[in-house]
């Protein structure tokens, strides 16, 4: 699914015709520099376990997902926030080109997978969930909500209850959404829908402090970001050390697996299959 998602990416990266100098050019930048492209993997992965001959018509809603992520990222890494220097491998982009460009291609991505969404070629009941799903978890009630209080409690050691509650909204709830939404292109009902978004609440909460052990572990050539970068965050390490947050990640890991025998058998085996890849 990734090869193919990525040839996808690749033949529809976003442009707008204008004088502007650079603005294509930084608008496709992060895009370009890779990624896992996670998320675009797991809706893919349900739709191609499901309803594999609506692939062609999910691929806008993988890039969708796509682009909301990589709007976060680049928010992210803004002077106003984490103020980093690289990204995915290469120079954030408001060192590459300035901290105006950053703010609006990310503001661009953001809007522009709602109009991905609107356009595609599905029943309209089906785009609206889409829609309702990704706003949803990518808004007030998810990703937003989990970076406000990233950011404001910097230098303020939470509980472990609030840490989850930090990164379940701003990681695992986006996580979680692209299960959803390959379930609800596959038109799956509302039960097993809720299954699949709740292990994925797991998945996210696994892919995070995954996220939180390697800034702790690995240098910045080996994860293409700096590292070492979490000192001020509320890390799972910095609470729990490195060994319990080790721990902490393969009992949740144990605990997914154990979810996903009640699964749709290939369904099962690709979230697996993910996990053994990433995590």
């Amino acid at each position: 699914m990734r090869e193919i998602f990525i040839k996808h990416l690749n033949e529809h990266l976003p442009y707008i015709e204008s004088f502007h100098p650079f603005f294509n050019e930084a608008l496709q930048a992060m895009l370009k520099a890779g990624g896992k492209h996670f998320r675009a993997q797991l809706l893919l992965g349900v739709v191609n376990c499901k309803t594999p001959q609506l692939i062609s018509n999910a691929l806008d809603a993988a890039l969708a997902l796509e682009f909301i992520h990589t709007y976060s990222l680049i928010h992210d890494d803004l002077p106003a926030m984490d103020n980093a220097d690289f990204r995915r491998g290469a120079p954030t982009l408001h060192k590459s080109y300035d901290e105006t460009a950053a703010i609006l291609v990310g503001d661009a991505l953001n809007t522009e997978a709602f109009l991905l969404l609107s356009n595609l070629n599905l029943k309209e009941k089906i785009k609206i969930n889409l829609i309702r799903t990704l706003a949803y978890n990518a808004g007030i009630n998810g990703m937003i909500i989990g970076q406000a209080i990233d950011c404001y409690f910097e230098d303020k050691k939470l509980k472990l209850d609030e840490l989850k509650f930090l990164h379940i909204h701003k990681t695992a709830r986006l996580i979680a959404a692209s299960l959803k939404m390959g379930c609800e292109i596959c038109e799956l009902n509302e039960k097993e829908s809720e299954k699949i978004y709740n292990i994925g609440l797991k998945l996210g909460l696994i892919f995070q402090i995954n996220d939180d052990i390697i800034d702790a572990t690995m240098s910045e050539e080996q994860s293409g970001k700096p590292t070492n970068h979490d000192t001020h965050k509320n890390s799972f390490v910095n609470l729990l050390g490195l060994q319990e947050a080790i721990n902490y990640k393969n009992d949740l890991i144990q605990d997914c697996k154990n979810d996903l025998i009640d699964l749709d058998e290939n369904i099962s085996k690709m979230i697996e299959n993910l996990i053994t890849q990433y995590l």
